[in-house]
């Protein structure tokens, strides 16, 4: 079930129903991906939490009307828009990868106490990242492949390049399935490459010194793939009173999408 919400600037945000029983668990996705990409870490925890996942702004099934605000401000609004929808009076409890996790913080401040305990692989929260790094990977994005004759094509051709070569099979069929609608020509992306884009050139730079207003458990997680996500991610826990850091040795900023089972049962730990 896919529910949808009115957020700012005429946005639409669809919400998706991923199962399971209790309190709610929301997820929430990294850049240029999509909220159904996490229904193989959501399924390993039905029985503990009732999971969510929204598709923020130009991403899965919600719409950006003219293509004209990508900033995370908006994103943030975006969550907060799905906050006040579900009604919830008590805090509760989250997933983010990358931009999600930054979103997850920049809600917090919008709407403070709405994070019971917040899992964050590799937050994008960074206190003096260079903004060249955006336009490497806004280049990078504005050159991927939209269409595809199917989506076996589509899965084909990722099995073969990094870093999709890594993720668990089944991660990669959702991705696919849920991230790709029809087109003339085969199947299209659902988030195109320049609303990718435009979300890496749009990182909230802002967000690093107001993060010690967070008043939750936080829990970093950072990769050891060298990048700039991971050699931050020490940085964004030291930033958030209290926060823990775990490190995942060995693994990339695409960990929660190679390694579903070790994720859920670190978010299992945390959130019971």
């Amino acid at each position: 079930m896919t529910v949808t919400i009115t957020s700012t600037d005429g946005v639409h945000v669809a919400l998706h129903d991923l199962g399971g029983d209790g309190l709610p668990l929301l997820f929430v996705h990294a850049t240029g991906f999509h909220g159904n990409c996490y229904r193989q870490i959501a399924r390993r925890l039905h029985d503990v939490r009732h999971c969510w996942a929204p598709d923020l702004r130009g991403h899965g099934d919600t719409n950006v009307p003219n293509d004209d605000r990508f900033d995370w401000a908006g994103m943030a609004e975006d969550l907060c828009a799905v906050l006040d929808q579900m009604g919830l009076d008590e805090p509760i409890d989250f997933v983010g990868h990358s931009m999600g996790g930054a979103t997850i913080l920049a809600a917090e401040l919008m709407r403070p106490g709405s994070i019971r305990a917040a899992w964050l692989f590799e937050p994008i929260v960074f206190p003096d990242a260079p903004v060249a790094a955006d336009s490497t990977l806004a280049a990078g994005a504005r050159r991927r492949r939209a269409i595809f004759p199917d989506q076996e094509a589509a899965i084909e051709r990722y099995r073969s390049r990094p870093p999709f070569d890594a993720i668990d099979p089944e991660v990669l069929n959702d991705y696919v399935r849920y991230g790709f609608g029809p087109h003339p020509d085969g199947v299209i992306l659902k988030c195109l490459p320049n609303s990718e884009a435009a979300t890496f050139e749009n990182t909230d730079r802002t967000l690093y010194p107001r993060v010690q207003a967070v008043n939750a458990t936080v829990t970093v997680i950072g990769s050891t793939d060298g990048g700039p996500p991971a050699r931050f991610a020490a940085g964004v826990a030291d930033a958030v009173p209290g926060a823990q850091l775990v490190v995942w040795e060995g693994e990339t900023h695409f960990g929660p999408f190679t390694n579903p089972e070790r994720a859920a049962t670190e978010i299992r730990s945390l959130i019971l």
